[in-house]
């Protein structure tokens, strides 16, 4: 791909305080790229997710960003999954071919993992409990069994969902009190997104020998962080992950490597501009 003027998009649900827009352009300003990059919210549009992956393909967009709750949905919606959105059943990322087929992929998975070798980088992964197991908790399960997990625990309220996943991996399912014997908590559901404030479990089960690993990004310094580090639990935010993943998302929707490091210190300026703390 070696065209310097992009289009691209998030889909998804009460995105408009999402940094991604802000991230993507900073970077691609950076490598000299004429780059925009829109939100497409399925709550303010009159199109379902199919007429908007449909539109963007027609109106030459490079690719589209998907998000809550868009990530299993979308898969019906395309052409052809790469091998890991496949695995996962879910796809963050889609790229409009040159042909014109709608391509799925996922940068969750690596974008997690990467975030967690930098954040938590000695942190023990005998047993990690996920909460949530939509396309979020199926891409931060499938980094924690490449990570090393040696047991890995599935909790979500849709207990069919749960199951299948859990299938999917090898897994197993339970219920929260899963906790009193985990090295670690990766927290996957909307649950402290700034649409959807509030804490995702009873703050008892928290305790100083427990990690805790968080997905939501907007804000930052989640209720749940905030709880966890009041109970001596070492903590990672959902900044690394959504840098990360977005930095994969940038290479395929432009064919250029962008600087992680660059978008790292963007992201952090960002953050502080917008108040996200």
């Amino acid at each position: 791909m070696s065209q310097r003027s992009h289009l691209v998009g998030l889909v998804g649900a009460g995105i408009d305080a999402s940094l991604s827009p802000a991230l993507h352009e900073a970077e691609a300003s950076a490598q000299g790229l004429d780059y925009e990059y829109r939100l497409l919210d399925i709550d303010q549009l009159e199109l379902d997710l199919h007429a908007i992956v449909e539109r963007a393909r027609e109106r030459g967009y490079s690719g589209l960003n998907v998000t809550h709750p868009c990530k299993q949905d979308v898969v019906q919606h395309l052409d052809d999954l790469s091998p890991e959105a496949a695995a996962l059943d879910a796809v963050n990322t889609v790229v409009f071919e040159e042909d014109g087929r709608a391509v799925g992929h996922n940068t969750d998975a690596s974008g997690f993992a990467e975030s967690f070798a930098r954040g938590l980088p000695d942190a023990t992964l005998d047993k990690v409990v996920v909460l949530g197991a939509g396309g979020a908790g199926s891409a931060v399960a499938h980094a924690a069994l490449r990570m090393g997990a040696r047991e890995l625990v599935i909790v979500d309220t849709d207990s069919t969902r749960a199951a299948a996943l859990a299938n999917r991996l090898g897994a197993r399912t339970g219920p929260l009190d899963q906790l009193e014997d985990a090295d670690g908590l990766i927290h996957a559901t909307p649950t402290g997104m700034a649409a959807h404030p509030g804490l995702p479990l009873d703050e008892e089960l928290l305790r100083p020998e427990l990690w805790v690993a968080e997905v939501v990004y907007r804000p930052l310094e989640t209720e749940l962080l905030h709880k966890a580090r009041e109970h001596g639990c070492r903590t990672l935010d959902g900044g690394g992950m959504a840098v990360m993943q977005a930095a994969g998302a940038f290479e395929r929707f432009t064919g250029v490597a962008p600087d992680r490091e660059r978008m790292l210190r963007h992201f952090e300026q960002i953050v502080e501009l917008a108040g996200a703390h």
